[in-house]
């Protein structure tokens, strides 16, 4: 028993130090991305019966339906790792996509022709769960037909009743530490989803669009200012006009009056180093609750944060010449307005970077808004310096750019969702006397007045609860034997689409809820493309479902495929002809096995290869 537990530590100890083969090793696991863009599971976590072999935690296998996105962070890579080093496994955590379930029951209630608020919180959440049950299932069987042989009672779920109580214990520590608060900023809204989503979740495309100059004339008559801008429509919410206060074109304006087009309003002209004096005329127009950029401005120069859109990006009464009119609509309406009042002076072609929802693709609405954010700089910080010291490493080191730069550039957490699946708020409110109080508890009494207090109806961004995976499957903040045999962990395997989603939160939380980083390798790898290289998903129609691949040629064939011709962190192409290849050739390894074992004497005994084998 000694030599064999020797023989082990010296299998796991070649492992680390010799990478090339580890990546090697990690191969065999990479399996269809596909139709569902970023549902985080949570992740995985592996552990073995011995301190000394490696502890890893799995990145997210984000499957949906029939469809995997991704099966390199799977269970079935470990599968093949440990079967390689010999290496037995006591268990595993398996984390089921939140996300998935709301957007499939979502998809369901409207094809019924109705909507989540028709039915009510109560009786929507009764169809989530019942969506996660069946659903659940039918994940766990796709998994166990690819090979996966997890331990599978302990597979677990981002809002089970142990990560449940985790996420309470987190959000009420840092309301109590200042970490978090609630208040009123800019934020990115998808007027489709009706919901704030963070900046990670947001996905820039590039879209045909035009620059459309103004002129803004002065109060007292004495000339105009020119800019240009991309969205008219928002001009309704102009609170002033910005100049670099270095430019000598514009220092003598810097004070005075403009008359806003259309709205006839008075604004003012400022200064401030944000404009940039070599883009277009040197001149922008602030429009604080519309732009996250403006929004800064306004609250350098304090400006008034005037609203013109609805929850659904429809303009609001207050202009009644386009109240209701989608903002589209009332762009084009505007623009006509704009040309019949002398303001507009040309219209330029000009394609750039627009924000979209990463769930339903829709254009998405900076707004200004009351929610509940993290405060990121004290957090980022010490997972930025466990990196650089090199505590945590990435493998390959490139892809610690994307960590360092998002970490390094972060701005506070939006964390708070106007969705009804997920963790809800622990806030609640008085509506007698306005008090706030954040408990643990399901309900409160007012500390003030004595009356029954409404909780928020909010829930958090479910990434906040995928933040804590790493030690809120191992019962903490109970101090469990588990948490304190598994935790620190060894290696994280993920993609790289989700370092900012996912590893960069798992690195924060750990540090500063357990003290010491969660692992100390993160093993990138890249995504499976379709044959055109392109991202699979929902609206291509180019999903792969595993199961008829297996169907038709085998979990063999389709595993081998994925073994071959990839490099580390590197994206790799489906195809059937690569499948196909991979099927034969198993076939023909079979049918020469078969060969060999017909054709071996009764008396034939296998006693190793020898050490040192020469080519012939």
């Amino acid at each position: 028993m000694k030599e064999k537990k020797q023989s082990l530590k010296s299998k796991v100890t070649y492992v680390k130090k010799n990478w090339m083969l580890y990546i090697f090793f990690l191969m065999p696991a990479l399996l269809l991305t596909i139709i569902f863009k970023y549902v985080p599971m949570g992740g995985l976590l592996i552990a073995f019966k011995d301190y000394n072999v490696i502890k890893g935690v799995l990145g997210s296998p984000w499957v949906g339906l029939e469809y995997f996105k991704r099966f390199l962070s799977s269970p079935d890579f470990m599968n093949y790792l440990m079967n390689t080093l010999k290496v037995s496994i006591y268990g595993l955590l398996w984390g089921f996509p939140v996300p998935i379930i709301l957007a499939l029951l979502l998809n369901r209630i409207r094809k019924e022709g109705i909507k989540k608020e028709d039915i009510g919180r109560e009786a929507f959440l009764e169809r989530a769960w019942a969506w996660k049950k069946q659903y659940g299932g039918r994940i766990v069987e796709q998994l166990k037909k690819l090979g996966s042989s997890c331990d599978w009672t302990r597979e677990r779920f981002t809002m089970d009743e142990g990560c449940s109580k985790a996420v309470k214990e987190v959000f009420i520590k840092y309301y109590q530490e200042g970490l978090i608060y609630r208040g009123k900023r800019i934020i990115n809204w998808c007027p489709k989803c009706l919901t704030s989503i963070s900046d990670a979740e947001v996905e820039y495309e590039v879209q045909a669009g035009h620059f459309w100059h103004l002129r803004y004339p002065l109060k007292d008559g004495s000339g105009y200012l020119e800019l240009a801008t991309t969205r008219p429509e928002t001009l309704l919410g102009d609170t002033a006009v910005a100049v670099n206060p270095n430019d000598e074109r514009y220092k003598d304006l810097v004070g005075k009056t403009l008359i806003l087009p259309l709205v006839h309003r008075e604004i003012p002209i400022v200064a401030d180093d944000y404009v940039e004096m070599d883009f277009g005329t040197g001149v922008v127009k602030i429009t604080p609750a519309h732009d996250p950029n403006d929004f800064e401005v306004g609250l350098r120069h304090n400006l008034e944060v005037i609203n013109v859109m609805t929850d659904d990006a429809k303009i609001v009464d207050a202009y009644p010449k386009y109240a209701g009119m989608d903002r589209y609509e009332a762009r084009k309406a505007i623009v006509e307005d704009l040309k019949a009042e002398g303001a507009l002076v040309e219209i330029e072609d000009y394609s750039h970077n627009v924000g979209t929802c990463y769930r339903c693709g829709t254009t998405v609405e900076p707004r200004v808004s009351k929610q509940w954010f993290v405060k990121m700089k004290p957090l980022a910080q010490p997972a930025i310096d466990a990196v650089k010291s090199g505590k945590t490493k990435f493998v390959p080191e490139r892809f610690n750019k994307i960590y360092f730069h998002w970490l390094e550039n972060i701005k506070d957490w939006c964390i708070s969702r106007q969705l009804w699946w997920g963790h809800q708020i622990p806030a609640f409110y008085c509506d007698d006397c306005d008090e706030m109080t954040v408990t643990k508890e399901s309900s409160a009494v007012c500390p003030k007045c004595g009356k029954p207090m409404r909780q928020d109806p909010d829930t958090l961004d479910t990434w906040f609860s995928s933040a804590l995976w790493p030690f809120s499957t191992l019962g903490w903040p109970d101090n469990t034997e588990e948490l304190k045999y598994f935790y620190p962990t060894n290696t994280l395997v993920t993609g790289y689409d989700i370092i900012f989603f996912w590893v960069v939160r798992m690195m924060f939380s750990g540090l500063k809820n357990m003290g010491e980083v969660p692992f100390d390798t993160v093993l990138i790898h890249g995504l499976v493309r379709d044959e055109q290289g392109r991202k699979m998903s929902k609206s291509l129609g180019n999903g792969i479902d595993p199961l008829k691949v297996i169907d038709e040629y085998g979990a063999d064939a389709l595993r081998f495929m994925l073994a071959t011709g990839n490099a580390p962190g590197n994206d790799m192409r489906y195809s059937d002809d690569k499948v196909k290849a991979a099927r034969n050739f198993a076939n023909k390894l079979w049918n020469a096995s078969r060969f060999i074992m017909m054709n071996l004497p009764e008396d034939f005994q296998y006693h190793g290869l020898p050490e040192d084998l020469e080519l012939e």
